[in-house]
């Protein structure tokens, strides 16, 4: 399970550690998680930046290998990169989407995930029981 979503450079709630503890209790899953301790804001965002690139490859393979995707777009963010990773993986059948009202392009969700038959869950709770 790889848990996408709003991160901010680390300016967001760390959402990503109650869908991981709650997932923890459900059953034995593998997770991948994005979000990282030792994320540098500084890093120059290019090809170039060796730590960069490395993280931003990670995450593109761990999309590709796993199972399930959730992705979570929190209304006081504009996630540019879950966006990216949206668009990306829209027709994988492997994305579980929560975007609660507020969020600035929820509309363009709603409309994405009812086209290509992804579910959408109503809170934290409903997305950890549709995995």
């Amino acid at each position: 399970i790889f848990i996408a979503g709003t991160i901010d450079q680390d300016k967001s709630e760390n959402w990503q550690i109650e869908v991981i503890d709650k997932l923890s209790k459900k059953g034995n899953y593998l997770m991948y998680n994005p979000r990282r301790e030792s994320w540098n804001s500084e890093w120059k965002q290019s090809i170039d930046n060796k730590d960069f690139n490395n993280q931003v490859n990670w995450e593109l393979d761990k999309l590709d290998s796993c199972d399930v995707i959730l992705m979570v777009f929190l209304p006081e963010s504009k996630s540019p990169i879950t966006l990216l990773e949206f668009g990306l993986y829209a027709q994988s059948g492997k994305l579980i989407v929560y975007c609660p009202d507020g969020f600035w392009r929820k509309g363009n969700i709603d409309i994405v995930c009812e086209k290509y038959n992804i579910p959408m869950a109503s809170s934290i709770d409903d997305l950890i029981s549709k995995v």
